[in-house]
């Protein structure tokens, strides 16, 4: 075919006057739709319809095994006012590798991956591949009606984090061994949901070229990496999952992206998704490029792939990586290396209107689905509404929890006492965000030591410890976190090259650590009362804040109704007290749910009742006497 055939044979006509004017607006949600790559029948011929946008270029084509790679092959065709380049191509099926040949100004011709590719080539291949993702049956509607119906803040949230291509392997050659989405839907829908996670965050899921990035280097921001399977298996996984009862999350990169040659650095031989300027352009740490909020076409690019894996994929919420990154104009930058906004400030104006763009956005389409900001300072109001002054997210990570949480945790138990504090001022602050606590991938990495090797002592108390650390976590306000082998005790730090030690499970400590974990969290499923009244005292109450000398800590969680409340006991020493004594609010029997020695009772098994007592103690007008062994816990229900 040659170019002028080409050229002549069929004018589209399928992006509008319409469609260019919202795009650079910055409102067209449904953009993927139009630019990339889409299988069509065009004036009764059957191929492929393209479209980039582009506007520093002198010419584009398109290039891909069809033509031999040939920039002279495929010319595209410049839309008029709107730096959009297309073509359709006739006689044309999926599973064709193509990229864009962009010719710059200088006449120099990068070949770039499709920013809007639906899938693309194995690693080390950087191709996009032409992919039809129209055809899968979807059967999850009754999970969507009742996502619509339900008010997040108000539900059980316990999310296991996942890294996919490490939590297990296969025993095959084929692409490092990685499980397929279909083969891990199965394994995972069945261990989450017979240890009561809720929720799967899923990390690194966008094509990305570099393993060890897991997945925050994304070069394909609409296209669910190969290395697992195609766009229908991803498909599959989320709907499999659904099916099962469990919510899916994605972690999602708004922050920065990869210099890669064949990504969207420089895309058209000029900064196009990135600011021009590199003290805002440029991650001096990280070695990437800023996404410039502030050109409609780069954030429509990303709410419109937030609404992307929200409305085509039917996930249930992103978690959005680096918020502060975003927030901040020196966030990782020395004096000289940042520009100011308009007002003087280190506020980064055009990345705060993103956020309440997308927020809202996400609000009225969404469905039920979430938004969460890994946001790591003191910013305000971030999980208020817009119309209050705050950003739209409907939760943020509570990082100053987690930090407190973990330092005291590492701490020998006799200096605990003199740092009692860290685990009561996240109570200070508790209702003014809507936090989700989080023990995450971050912090078994890195030298930080897993999650069991944090704790002090004998091998044999580094489990108990974490038995309380993770009983205190479940009775504190605030939906739940864990990263994968958490809960069972992964001795080493997560590498994402191998797998998890799964066979740990079979040994007497992590097996029981397992098990202890699955009753906490099927207890916090359970009762309404740890997750209602997650934001404000109604749902919370110190029995006592300042046993500071024996590292005892005891409140009350209480759900709307104010029935089935449940009373925490945390003990953080190796101390035994044959009769702990602890005030109550009221009167009544106090059933044992769990305890660190038997976990959690069934109710076949008659539990231990405490009755109170007309004694005061702790401020309250009655109390019980019970038992605590070293690094005793105790969960009880009273009404």
């Amino acid at each position: 075919m040659t170019v002028k055939e080409t050229r002549n044979q069929i004018g589209t006509g399928i992006i509008t006057e319409d469609d260019r004017y919202l795009f650079g607006e910055g409102t067209h949600y449904e953009i993927y739709n139009k630019l990339g790559a889409h299988p069509m029948i065009c004036k009764g011929r059957r191929g492929v319809y393209f479209a980039v946008w582009a506007p520093h270029a002198a010419a584009v084509s398109v290039v891909g095994d069809f033509n031999g790679w040939n920039p002279e092959a495929n010319p595209m065709d410049c839309l008029e006012d709107s730096g959009i380049f297309e073509l359709f191509i006739p006689d044309l099926g999926t599973g064709e590798l193509y990229k864009f040949a962009i010719t710059t100004t200088s006449g120099k011709v990068l070949f770039k991956a499709d920013p809007y590719a639906q899938y693309a080539e194995y690693r080390p291949g950087t191709a996009s591949i032409i992919v039809d993702t129209e055809g899968f049956k979807w059967t999850d509607s009754g999970w969507i009606e009742k996502r619509d119906k339900m008010n997040p803040r108000e539900a059980a949230m316990s999310i296991y984090e996942v890294h996919l291509g490490s939590w297990k392997k296969k025993n095959r050659p084929e692409k490092d061994g990685y499980y397929t989405y279909k083969e891990a839907a199965v394994e995972l829908a069945e261990y989450v949901k017979d240890m009561g996670y809720t929720h799967v965050e899923l990390m690194g899921i966008a094509e990305h070229p570099f393993d060890g990035s897991w997945g925050y280097q994304v070069t394909g921001y609409y296209a669910p990496t190969s290395r697992y399977g195609t766009p229908d298996e991803f498909m599959y996984f989320v709907n499999h999952l659904h099916k099962e009862g469990i919510g899916v999350i994605l972690d999602w990169v708004p922050a920065h992206f990869p210099r890669d040659a064949h990504g969207l650095a420089d895309f058209d031989g000029q900064a196009l998704y990135e600011y021009g300027d590199f003290r805002k352009g440029e991650h001096p740490d990280w070695g990437t490029k800023v996404f410039d909020y502030e050109k409609h076409e780069v954030s429509n690019f990303l709410i419109a792939n937030a609404l992307y894996w929200v409305e085509k994929y039917h996930v249930d919420g992103l978690r959005v990586d680096a918020v502060a990154s975003m927030l901040y104009l020196d966030y990782g930058r020395r004096d000289g290396q940042w520009v100011a906004n308009r007002h003087g400030g280190n506020q980064n104006l055009e990345a705060i209107e993103f956020f309440r763009h997308l927020n809202s956005v996400m609000a009225r389409r969404g469905h039920g689905a979430i938004v969460i900001a890994e946001e790591s300072t003191a910013w305000p109001l971030v999980t208020h509404m817009p119309e209050e002054g705050g950003l739209g997210f409907t939760f943020k990570w509570n990082m100053g929890w987690m930090h407190d949480f973990l330092e005291y945790m590492k701490l020998d138990p006799y200096f605990r006492k003199f740092n009692h504090n860290k685990m009561t001022f996240g109570l200070t602050y508790f209702n003014s965000e809507n936090f989700i606590l989080v023990l995450s991938h971050d912090e078994v990495v890195h030298l930080k030591c897993s999650m069991i090797n944090k704790m002090p002592g004998y091998f044999s108390d580094k489990f108990a410890n974490l038995k309380t650390g993770y009983t205190f976590m479940i009775g504190h306000p605030g939906k739940k976190l864990l990263f994968m082998g958490q809960d069972f005790g992964q001795l080493h730090e997560w590498d994402e090259k191998v797998g998890l030690d799964w066979h740990l499970t079979g040994e007497e400590l992590h097996g029981n650590l397992q098990r202890y974990v699955k009753d906490l969290l099927h207890i916090y499923k359970k009762y309404p009362a740890l997750y209602e009244s997650d934001d404000h005292w109604d749902g919370f109450q110190w029995i006592n804040a300042n046993d500071g000398d024996r590292s005892i800590f005891s409140f009350v969680r209480y759900g709307k109704k104010r029935k089935k409340s449940l009373l925490f006991i945390c003990s953080f020493t190796p101390m035994e007290w044959s009769d702990y004594r602890v005030g109550v609010p009221k009167r009544g029997n106090y059933t044992l749910l769990l305890d660190n020695n038997h976990g959690a009772y069934a109710s076949t098994e008659n539990p231990p009742v405490f009755k109170a007592e007309k004694k005061e103690c702790d401020g309250q007008p009655y109390s019980i006497a019970l038992p605590l062994t070293a690094y005793g816990t105790a969960i009880l229900r009273f009404s």
